[in-house]
């Protein structure tokens, strides 16, 4: 009977040993534990050499198994998360990150709330995020204008994108799109610049807010075709577009989440789509550069970030939620419904995410400084 129970105790210590020598379910790495991998080893081949010590080698390995799992990944999240979205509620980045909120919400087992915190172009929002604590209680949703263009455009930018914040994933593109009034007398891009032209003292078009996507969109494109046209910002794009359908300002630059079903509706005048190419969620409109604007593009996107310094067990948790949460059939549908391409999986590492922030904010530097676009904040 007691070799039968030291018997059970030997392979259920050595079980447990398994677990660690391997670390299970990959919740750390062996290189990042050295001294506790050899001391698991010793007691693992000490177990194998002395059976009647194993109800105590148990005890011990337990206790091991149960205390040295770092706290960020066995811990977090405890609460519910705020994920900021820095600009009004119904523009193209809170319709993004409403899609995400419940699939994040269900793969991390808290509830992820959307706080929309707009103005500055999405500076505000993006600030408070790269000010908070870096405990995974907040995050926010940047997209170019607050984490690449925003860094030319403002004098002084309340931050800097590219060391104040923790990457985790790019999540998705969107083309931005050209819309003008329903009675504009413009149905093509080469009519829309005679019409400018013709008319700049008196046009305006809107913005979800000066420094936004759809703001520097609309001042790289009025410099492209030489036009000075007075900005009407927004607290964010979906007032903008009330406006634009009621016909109170001429033009705006949306990103095509929020512009698709205004086009499809007939609300508006779809003129061009601002990126290179054609669009895959608006196949019939020929881009800014098929219709003589050679070379232009202008295309946001949307990606998550925590303040600086955040635990790379937390960035890795919401990380794979996140890709989790793209794979998932009905987010991608959504995606696809709303003009947003989802990212490819070799382009969602935070890595990757770090080093695109770096070449964004270099690849529109340039053209900012062209358009003599610019704000004090």
């Amino acid at each position: 009977m007691r070799q039968a129970r030291c018997t059970d105790f030997k392979a259920k210590t050595e079980s447990v040993m398994h677990r660690l020598l391997h670390l299970e379910r990959g919740d750390f790495r062996s290189n990042r534990h050295p001294a506790l991998i050899s001391f698991h080893l010793s007691m693992f081949f000490f177990v194998k050499r002395v059976p009647a010590f194993a109800p105590l080698a148990l005890a011990v390995a337990l206790s091991a198994l149960a205390c040295i799992r770092p706290a960020g990944a066995q811990e977090w999240p405890t609460r519910p998360i705020t994920m900021v979205v820095p600009f009004a509620a119904g523009g193209p980045a809170d319709t993004v990150g409403r899609i995400l909120s419940p699939g994040l919400s269900e793969f991390l087992g808290q509830q992820v709330i959307i706080e929309n915190v707009g103005g500055s172009g999405g500076m505000n929002g993006a600030s408070r995020v790269a000010k908070a604590a870096a405990d995974g209680s907040q995050l926010v949703l940047g997209n170019m204008g607050t984490h690449a263009a925003n860094q030319t455009f403002y004098k002084t930018p309340l931050y800097n994108a590219a060391t104040d914040f923790t990457p985790v994933i790019l999540i998705a593109q969107t083309p931005l799109v050209l819309l003008a009034r329903n009675d504009l007398p413009a149905d093509d891009l080469r009519q829309f610049i005679a019409y400018a032209k013709s008319n700049q003292a008196r046009m305006q078009y809107g913005s979800g807010g000066v420094g936004s996507a759809s703001h520097l969109a609309c001042a790289l494109l009025n410099a492209a075709i030489g036009v000075n046209i007075t900005h009407v910002p927004y607290r964010g794009a979906a007032p903008a577009m009330q406006d634009l359908i009621a016909g109170r300002i001429d033009y705006q630059c949306p990103d095509s989440p929020i512009a698709i079903p205004q086009i499809d509706s007939k609300m508006v005048k779809a003129i061009a789509v601002l990126s290179r190419d054609r669009s895959a969620s608006l196949p019939a409109q020929p881009s800014a550069h098929e219709q003589g604007l050679t070379n232009f593009d202008a295309s946001n996107w949307f990606a998550l970030f925590f303040p600086k310094g955040a635990p790379a067990a937390i960035v890795e948790r919401l990380h794979a939620a996140a890709v989790a949460t793209l794979e998932s059939a009905a987010v991608r549908s959504r995606m696809q419904e709303i003009g947003a391409d989802v990212t490819a999986p070799e382009r969602r590492s935070p890595d990757y995410l770090q080093r695109f922030i770096e070449s964004e904010i270099v690849k529109w530097a340039a053209p900012i400084k062209a358009s003599g676009a610019s704000s004090d904040n």
